[in-house]
């Protein structure tokens, strides 16, 4: 190679950063496999190129400088025998040390993706930044997929192997000559000035004056659905591209505010109520809700579910497998019978901390998770503060530590009162203390829900309380005095969702006991979906289907207990459960009130991967921000057949869902997320 070896050698180390790439695509693709089973792989890795590009050559910067800059990195012993330098191999320990992190993280996100169906980003470290058992959760992973830990060795030992040294023994006879140092210099020096623009294209992702910097949303033009996007990019350019970034770009679909107000507002009153004969206030269903104008002193109980997926229900599955699915929960499918719920229900994120602002706060994930972006230092309502305003007594429970998932925090900028985790579990001395600690995230189920009726017991009524459960999420167990009575079935999940079932059903025996039980709504929903063993629950929407069910012991606040044919979506709970209390007074919600909602203008709308989804009138549309990439109808289970341009209704449901998110960036933008 001569005097060109120095940037040779460099050039060969970058290729064996390609393949230990390619390799953890290949190990991304084969651990989801049923996710990505009809894909063009083709043309996903094809893509995946101009992403791995980006990252390699903006993590290896310092390895390329170092390489290219240090001459002579061999030298000769007493007998003149050639060995190489200590700053060689720092160099090469730089080299294995950044690609080494770099196969890691990709591999080790291979696993992450069930849960979000994303490549992680840097928000994931504020996530879980008040964690303490993430030592005990990754152990458990290792062990899991020990197969994937076994390929990053294989392949770190094979690239140390196959690293190429910038020089070569024969220099050690220019040592000392001054001439070749400066030539040697020079050279790297050239080298460099010839890769420079090479970098910066690769960086930004093209050479042309018209490509911007390639970001994460860029990967939608290489895949046909928004969840392949996650196997074209790769993680250590998704982490990276979103250090310090704004989260929030507000866009301008809508110049005039009165014509985007005219088609969509978050600004909620409880619309959709109508004065009766008597005087009370009734909704579309005629249903008498509060009298003199005041606000129904009902207690409202929300239930928020760990990983409680539509998938698992049998009652809201009963077509599946040809009408044979019978599930996994039948207390749910029992409290069914006698609630009100939705046939086309949905979460607005992928996340626990989705969860907590889209059901609480009617505050769905676009981008990013709402509490780890800089707005979340925005004024911000809730349920539970329009409620405590008006006499409630607000309670928030998670069996965690305090601080878990930041949901504590998140509990009081929203207006609860009260907030009770696992420190104030062990110190009541009616229930078992730690001996009721599942080893890794919080109290079991089944103890911490009876130690929640307990509470709400003790509470003055009205009041407003929300659960937030733990059991039925990795790294799935349940306690060993349930094994036999639930062993393991199907996925590793199912075992846990009947647990939980069973931790509800002994909660509401429990609760229908007390005094407070007739004048409670309750509500039951999940924070986001998890696992899955039906394709139709793999989709880029099936990803998003949660069960939302509105129970009213009374029979009083509902109509009669039906499976409404609507679509709901998380974002809807606090304005539904408004309006059914007769609250009038004005606040922001980005939802709506689904009861007095005509089925045909019910909506729901989710973020993934660069893609919005909007669902409405028995179709879903996705739209990446600047146009309509396709559409499909709910009844095509599988998103196989994109009427994109096909349906008169396409125009009104891209206007709309341009309002939602022109709306929503503006206001999280102005800090506008209340009513002045």
């Amino acid at each position: 190679m001569g005097i060109a070896r120095p940037l040779v050698a460099v050039l060969l180390n970058m290729a064996l950063a390609y393949a230990m790439y390619t390799i953890a695509r290949v190990a991304y693709w084969l651990e989801n496999y049923s996710y990505f089973a009809d894909s063009n792989l083709m043309e996903l890795f094809g893509g995946g190129v101009v992403f791995d590009t980006s990252a390699i050559l903006v993590t290896n910067i310092p390895y390329v400088v170092l390489a290219l800059l240090i001459p002579f990195q061999v030298t000769a012993n007493g007998s003149g025998t050639a060995r190489r330098t200590l700053a060689a191999k720092l160099i090469k320990a730089l080299y294995l040390a950044i690609n080494g992190l770099a196969l890691a993280v990709n591999l080790a996100d291979a696993v992450y993706f069930r849960y979000t169906m994303r490549r992680t980003t840097t928000t994931v470290f504020g996530e879980f930044s008040n964690e303490g058992n993430l030592g005990s959760i990754v152990g458990t992973e290792f062990v899991t997929h020990w197969y994937l830990v076994v390929l990053f060795i294989i392949v770190m030992v094979i690239v140390a192997r196959l690293y190429t040294h910038t020089d070569k023994p024969s220099t050690i006879a220019l040592r000392g000559q001054r001439h070749a140092v400066v030539r040697r210099l020079a050279v790297g020096v050239l080298s460099m000035a010839v890769l420079a623009p090479f970098v910066v294209a690769g960086i930004r992702g093209g050479f042309t004056t018209a490509v911007r910097p390639i970001t994460i949303s860029n990967a939608n033009q290489y895949a046909n659905r928004p969840i392949e996007a996650a196997l074209v990019l790769n993680t250590p350019f998704s982490l990276y591209r979103t250090i310090g970034k704004s989260v929030f770009t507000v866009p301008h679909y809508y110049d005039d505010t009165a014509a985007m107000e005219a088609v969509y507002s978050p600004v909620r009153n409880s619309h959709g109520l109508t004065r009766s004969s008597h005087g009370g206030v009734e909704g579309s269903h005629g249903l008498t809700r509060s009298s003199h104008g005041d606000v129904m002193k009902r207690n409202v109980v929300v239930l928020i579910v760990e990983s409680f997926g539509r998938e698992y229900i049998g009652a809201l599955n009963t077509t599946l497998d040809g009408g044979s699915y019978r599930g996994y929960t039948p207390f749910t499918d029992s409290l069914i019978s006698r609630s009100t719920t939705f046939r086309y229900s949905y979460c607005n994120g992928r996340k626990s901390i989705d969860g907590m602002p889209s059901i609480l706060s009617s505050i769905p994930m676009f981008v990013e998770p709402f509490f780890l972006t800089p707005a979340s230092m925005n004024q911000v309502s809730g349920i539970a503060a329009l409620l405590r305003n008006e006499g409630w007594h607000t309670a928030f429970f998670h069996g965690a530590q305090r601080g878990s998932m930041g949901f504590q925090a998140f509990a009081r900028a929203t207006g609860f009162n009260s907030y009770y985790g696992r420190e104030d579990y062990c110190a009541d001395s009616r229930f078992g203390g730690d001996a009721d600690f599942d080893g890794t995230w919080a109290i079991w189920d089944e103890p911490f829900m009876q130690y929640y009726a307990a509470k709400m017991s003790e509470m003055k009524q009205p009041f407003m309380t929300a659960l937030f459960t733990a059991s039925s999420h990795h790294p799935y167990a349940v306690p060993d005095k349930y094994r036999d009575r639930f062993p393991e079935e199907g996925i590793v999940i199912h075992k846990c969702i009947r647990y939980t079932d069973m931790a509800l059903s002994r909660f509401f025996h429990t609760a229908a006991k007390q005094p407070w039980y007739k004048n409670t709504l309750f509500v039951i929903t999940s924070d986001h979906t998890n696992l899955s063993d039906h394709a139709y629950y793999q989709t880029d929407l099936g990803g998003f289907c949660s069960p939302i069910i509105l129970f009213d012991p009374s029979g009083e606040l509902l109509p009669e207990p039906a499976v409404e044919d609507k679509v709901a979506q998380q974002i809807d709970i606090m304005p539904t459960v408004l309006a059914l209390l007769g609250y009038r007074k004005p606040y922001v919600a980005f939802g709506i009130d689904v009861m007095n909602t005509p089925a045909d203008e019910t909506w729901a709308v989710n973020y993934l991967n660069g893609i919005y989804q909007y669902v409405e009138q028995g179709h879903v549309l996705q739209f990446d921000g600047q146009k309509t990439r396709a559409v499909y109808a709910l009844d095509d289970s599988l998103m196989q057949r994109n009427l994109v341009g096909r349906l008169p209704q396409q125009l009104r449901m891209e206007q709309r869902l341009k309002a939602i998110i022109q709306q929503y960036m503006e206001r999280m933008a102005e800090d506008r997320l209340t009513v002045k």
